[in-house]
């Protein structure tokens, strides 16, 4: 109220500034809120085919000759366009057969007549979003 008794500020403006005042407190929380959610979930979509679980697994020592090869991604990956290799502690290296794959993210092979020693599997896949991932699972047979 001003010094006649009129009011500066009519109830609607000050409901309108209060209602404003609360639309853009609301408006920033919900983008803070939002931002968050952007940074902490994972990006599926965006992600490399990244390998969750493996036969045999890193530095494992398994029982040959023959060795029944399982990879298991993170992400579906594209068994026809994907290479298994195994390489020997000599520098050989071998092509290893992946078979039809029995669910989307998971690839399978069999290594054969391998004898005692050091081996490791390289291999690339292709994940369906179009990235290539590479890596290798070092391991041995006694």
């Amino acid at each position: 109220m001003n010094l006649v008794g009129a009011e500066v500020c009519p109830t609607s403006m000050k409901n309108l500034f209060r209602s404003s005042l609360i639309q853009n407190v609301f408006r920033v929380r919900l983008m803070t809120a939002i931002a968050v959610v952007l940074v902490l979930v994972p990006r599926v979509a965006s992600a490399h085919a990244v390998v969750v679980q493996s036969s045999p697994t890193i530095n494992e020592t398994v029982q040959g000759p023959d060795v029944a090869v399982t990879m298991k991604f993170n992400s579906r990956v594209d068994g026809k366009r994907s290479t298994f290799v195994l390489s020997t502690s000599e520098s050989e290296s071998k092509p290893l057969a992946i078979e039809q794959q029995s669910a989307p993210d998971t690839l399978t092979a069999r290594a054969t007549r391998l004898g005692p020693g050091k081996y490791a599997i390289h291999w690339q896949v292709l994940a369906t979003d179009g990235h290539i991932t590479r890596g290798e699972i070092p391991f041995s047979v006694k």
